[in-house]
Parts: structure tokens; C-alpha cells; sequence
């Protein structure tokens, strides 16, 4: 697998490598600390017939002051192994010097979607999560490029991104990964500790019972939200930062659910925040 450090040698490298095997580029962006979820973002890429290409770079944009840049999980070793097992050909990772100058002042913003949920309790989260992303676009010049639906609120800021500015990439949104017990992969779940590890399953167990709710005939969101407050609630290390029942197109709230709606939950366990969601699909089909 070929590492690329500096910023002015990825396009050289995607044109060798598209050259080489003839086939068009997917991309998948990773902070690092790989678990499933990211493999199978490589994995769908490579179903539909692109040669994937990864990045890790930990952004310092998208964190805010208290959170944690500096104590972000970065086995380096460890996730070019798995890299190499998926047989990527390639990949990214550029230092925060190499990918922003000391006068760096150009960001991207976007209105609507990041307003609430996530964006609403990160402020300059978005900001510096779209900027980043249309650099490596820029950088690497993908055909298409993979997400996933965990961090709902990011995968539909990059869909909309790609639309308002007519980039010629073709978007993959894809599905959670859970560990056995449910729990949504995520590189912050190191971060628990046995005991809250056991009762962030919170978040899955009210998922579960709104989803219940649901294909039972319910619609209202507020009592949809509160199915998922009471489940956190119950767990002494758990605290309901918010549920929020909204449009997946704006992602603002509503007051029923129904097809293309998304309730989305993020709670904190001990000291780790962590999120989840359930789609409600176009054709009105429940998916965790």
C-alpha cells in the first residue's frame, strides 16, 4: 500500500492509480482508529466497482475547545494493517500543517442541515467537517465517495454540498455497523470503560423500542422522543443530550414521523459522547 504524506503528490498518485487499473476512484474518508463501520465503507466502493482510496487525518477544525483533538485515538500501525488486509491501494495522511497554512482563512459553511442536532452542540463542527472534506475531494478527485449513516447529520451536509456546488462525485450513504450487542461502531467506544461500555446500550435499547413503537403505528414524535429519553434515562452513567425526530432533506424537526424522517439521539456515557439513529426510509421502512 502507498502512503502519501504531502498534499501535492495525492493527485499524481490517483492518476497512477487510475491509469494503472483502470477503474474509476472511490474515496473514503476516515479520522483513523478503524473499525468495521470504515471497512465497510471500502467494502461498498469496491462493490460497485471503484478502486478505493482512503484517508485518515484527524481535522483540528471540526473539534471544539474541551473536546478531544489531542487525546483522539491515532493507531497509525494498527489501521495500516487493516488497510492493507482490505488491499487498498492507497493512502492519505497528511499532517494539519501539510493540509492547512499558518493563514488559512477560507472555510465552508452551509445554513440549514448543520443548524440543529450536532451542529447546534458543536458550534464550527460543520464548518470545519465541510471544509476538510472539499479539500480532499479537491486533493483526491474522486468518482464516488462512501459515508456513513451513523453521523446522519454529516452524511446529508456532504450530500447537500455535492449538489449546491455540482461536484462530480457520486455520494454512498451507508449502513450503520453494530457491535453484536447493537452498540454503533464508533473509534469513541475505546473510550468506555467496562461499566459504561455495558450501559451505553442505552441508546440502541430506546432505538429499539421507538422502532417497536413505530411498526406498531405510532407517529407522534414527541412520545417517539420520549421512548429514547426514558431508556437513557435509567442508566446512572447515561446523560440525554438530545432526540430529535427530524426531515431528512432539512434536517429540522418535525412533529410526526414518517417516510425520509430520522430520529437521532446523542447521549453522554461517563465521559464519552456518543450518537445513533433510526431511518425511517422513503417507503416508510424502519432501519437501525
Amino acid at each position: 500500500m502507498e502512503i502519501i504524506r504531502d498534499p501535492g503528490d495525492i493527485r499524481s498518485a490517483v492518476h497512477r492509480l487510475r491509469a494503472r487499473h483502470g477503474l474509476p476512484i472511490g474515496f473514503a474518508p476516515t479520522m483513523g482508529a478503524l473499525h468495521e463501520g470504515h471497512l465497510s465503507l471500502i467494502r461498498a466502493l469496491r462493490k460497485e466497482g471503484y478502486l478505493p482510496i482512503v484517508s485518515i487525518f484527524v481535522n483540528p477544525i471540526q473539534f471544539g475547545p474541551g473536546e478531544d483533538f489531542e487525546r483522539y485515538p491515532r493507531p497509525f500501525a494498527q489501521d495500516c494493517a487493516l488497510l492493507e488486509a482490505e488491499g487498498v491501494a492507497c493512502l492519505f495522511a497528511p499532517t494539519a500543517e501539510r493540509m492547512y497554512r499558518a493563514d488559512h482563512t477560507v472555510f465552508v459553511e452551509e445554513a440549514q442541515i448543520t443548524r440543529g442536532l450536532c451542529g447546534a452542540r458543536r458550534p464550527g463542527h460543520f464548518r470545519g467537517v465541510a471544509t476538510v472534506v472539499l479539500k480532499l475531494f479537491h486533493l483526491i478527485g474522486p468518482d464516488a465517495a462512501a459515508f456513513g449513516r451513523k453521523d446522519a447529520q454529516q452524511a446529508r451536509l456532504i450530500e447537500k454540498m455535492i449538489e449546491d456546488l455540482n461536484l462530480p462525485i457520486r455520494l454512498l450513504i451507508c449502513p450503520i455497523v453494530r457491535e453484536s450487542d447493537g452498540l454503533a461502531m464508533s473509534s469513541r467506544n475505546r473510550y468506555l470503560g467496562p461499566e459504561a461500555r455495558r450501559q451505553a446500550l442505552c441508546l440502541i435499547e430506546g432505538l429499539r423500542q421507538a422502532k417497536t413503537a413505530y411498526e406498531q403505528g405510532e407517529r407522534q414524535a414527541d412520545r417517539v422522543r420520549a421512548m429514547v429519553a426514558d431508556a437513557i434515562a435509567r442508566q446512572p452513567l447515561a446523560r440525554l443530550d438530545y432526540a430529535e425526530v427530524v426531515d431528512w432533506k432539512t434536517m429540522q424537526p418535525v412533529s410526526v414521523m414518517g417516510p425520509a424522517t430520522l430520529l437521532a439521539v446523542a447521549a453522554w456515557v461517563d465521559q464519552t459522547r456518543l450518537i445513533d439513529n433510526l431511518w425511517i426510509t422513503p417507503d416508510g421502512v424502519p432501519v437501525l
